[in-house]
């Protein structure tokens, strides 16, 4: 008889944090090393606004990017996760955080609104990850 845990790592054996480093490390490079170049040597106009939230993007999904992947792996599910799953949920983090400066910007952020706007991508992700898992397949073993 097999054991559960077994039978998650049989069918899940290519989420590795491995193969998102490399990924990941390009985006926080890419991302705070341009954040800090913009903060320090720039003057704050209207593109270098916009380059802010778009650097900020990269850097905030670079970071998270290895995270999400370990929580995944730490606590697996019964169905494996979809890497897209993975980036797109980096994303999420990664479009959080520029979205709450921009609000700070404005002066215009809450709690509330910050926990609000956390609490409205949560629902989509639940949303979206319940969409996947109804369409998931169990894939076909070759000996049978």
């Amino acid at each position: 008889m097999e054991t559960q845990p077994e039978a998650v790592d049989a069918i899940q054996p290519s989420l590795k944090i491995g193969s998102y480093l490399p990924i990941s490390f390009s985006l926080m490079v890419i991302g705070w090393g341009g954040l800090a170049y913009l903060i320090f040597f720039t003057l704050p106009t209207l593109s270098m606004r916009w380059l802010f939230y778009f650097l900020a993007v990269l850097a905030f999904t670079g970071t998270a990017l290895p995270i999400i992947a370990f929580l995944h792996l730490r606590f697996p599910a019964k169905k494996p996760v979809a890497v897209s799953s993975i980036v797109r949920q980096a994303l999420w983090v990664g479009t959080y955080f520029p979205t709450l400066a921009w609000l700070q910007i404005a002066r215009v952020l809450t709690v509330g609104l910050a926990v609000f706007i956390a609490m409205c991508f949560f629902v989509i992700e639940v949303a979206l990850t319940l969409r996947e898992r109804s369409l998931w397949t169990a894939p076909r073993r070759e000996s049978e």
